[in-house]
């Protein structure tokens, strides 16, 4: 272990910023959870972040950090250009500001994206080099690893799989798109379509409730359609699946597969595997730390 590196991953979030201290073959030495200030500016966030990895790394093991944010990053990973849901975050040079209060080199990305290198580092695509990983939450956010690298295209930007087209025609989109994967597949969608929340919805369907079997088995056709396309692009080994609504799976992998397996060449989708993802509200935080690793650490 000595000679190992040892990187610290950081999670922020609009109500708590999750920390976890990790060596380089993924051993968790230490986790830590703050609040997150109210209101949440930039300084405000910058000393509360400083002020808990000195918490958890009091003897300075750690030779990098990795930030997961809620928004873009640039495609640098040095500038957190918004931040969803935290007051005043524009064009935040969060990592030459968390370097000059530590003297650790810090990177950047999206949380989505720290979620997406989590699983495949320590979740359930860590057997796979080429994988799509999307959370099915309020939104649907996704991530895309590629030869084991996160890809995040030339401005940082890409890999926003819940934002394609599924229906031209649907429900707008805070993206400005009209049916959007997010707006069939979202808890959002959930909400309008049924006026409940998931997990009540497959609790009903568990139970024998026709009309609540038949939501999810809808549900995951658009699911399989909007699929359909991430994989005649990315043609990836296994689609991981997270966010709150992977937790009722059983009820539309089904009807999601049945899709799939009419709409993708059978040479695209060789030995797909389709899992649901492992590390629930941790993947952030070891997605970060493996962000560190990848950038500074090996």
């Amino acid at each position: 272990m000595a000679n190992e590196s040892q990187v610290i991953g950081v999670d922020l979030g609009g109500t708590a910023i999750k920390l976890g201290h990790y060596s380089q073959s993924g051993d968790c030495l230490a986790q830590l959870v703050v609040d997150t200030p109210q209101p949440a500016t930039p300084e405000a966030v910058l000393t509360a972040i400083v002020q808990a990895i000195d918490q958890l790394d009091p003897d300075r093991q750690a030779r990098a950090i990795g930030i997961g944010t809620p928004g873009p990053a640039c495609a640098q990973g040095r500038v957190a250009r918004v931040a969803i849901n935290l007051a005043g975050w524009q064009d935040v040079p969060l990592a030459d500001w968390v370097e000059a209060k530590t003297g650790l080199p810090t990177v950047l990305a999206n949380d989505a994206n720290c979620a997406g290198l989590g699983e495949a580092w320590l979740g359930a695509g860590s057997d796979f080099q080429d994988l799509i990983v999307l959370t099915l939450g309020t939104g649907v956010g996704g991530a895309v690893i590629l030869n084991g690298e996160l890809f995040v295209g030339r401005t940082g930007a890409a890999g926003e799989l819940g934002l394609i087209t599924l229906d031209p025609e649907g429900p707008p989109c805070n993206s400005g798109n009209r049916g959007s994967l997010e707006q069939h597949c979202s808890v959002q969608a959930v909400r309008r379509d049924m006026g409940c929340e998931p997990g009540k919805l497959a609790a009903q369907a568990l139970l024998g409730d026709d009309a609540a079997i038949a939501y999810w088995q809808q549900y995951g056709r658009y699911l399989g359609a909007g699929l359909t396309s991430l994989i005649y692009v990315l043609t990836p080994e296994a689609i991981i699946l997270g966010g709150g609504i992977s937790a009722g799976a059983d009820l539309f992998l089904p009807t999601v597969w049945q899709e799939i397996e009419q709409r993708v060449l059978p040479s695209s989708r060789e030995d797909l595997q389709i899992l649901t993802a492992q590390l629930g509200n941790q993947a952030g935080v070891v997605g970060a730390a493996r962000l560190a690793l990848n950038r500074y650490g090996q």
